[in-house]
């Protein structure tokens, strides 16, 4: 009789266990949307622009990674371009300087109150790098690798 009340309180805390880490899963679910950083890109708005890089940036992202910004002066004005994470930059042997002329490629959006751009493609003298997928989904990321 000990050995079934043991594999009876066994049970009993597993259950308590286990639903226990379902509500941490539930919760973690249903907060993820509000802790998406950035705008989301939209094949609906791709543009492609040209210009001149006045400043390149590195911004501190929300997964510890820094990410590469780039000030476009185009003829319309200056744009904010979101390239991508900085060592995926590295991996594909890509740098930009001042001074830089580059064609882009990518979904035109608001980022608060300032357009911006998410690029898509980058072509910088004879050196073009695909930075997402057509639909939008960065080559960083799974879903970018195997869309």
């Amino acid at each position: 009789m000990h050995g079934s009340v043991r594999k009876a309180a066994i049970r009993i805390a597993l259950a308590i266990l286990l639903s226990g880490g379902c509500g941490v899963l539930l919760d973690a679910q249903t907060q993820a949307p509000a802790t998406r950083p950035g705008p989301i890109y939209n094949p609906a708005t791709e543009v492609t622009i040209k210009g001149t890089i006045e400043a390149v940036n590195h911004v501190a992202g929300a997964r510890a990674w820094t990410g590469t910004h780039l000030t476009l002066k185009t003829d319309s004005g200056s744009l904010d371009v979101h390239v991508g994470p900085s060592w995926f930059l590295e991996q594909n042997k890509l740098s930009f300087a001042k001074g830089d002329e580059i064609s882009v490629t990518g979904s035109k959006v608001k980022y608060g109150e300032t357009d911006a751009l998410l690029a898509r493609e980058i072509t910088k003298t004879d050196q073009k790098v695909t930075l997402r997928t057509a639909k939008g989904f960065p080559l960083w990321s799974r879903h970018g690798r195997h869309p």
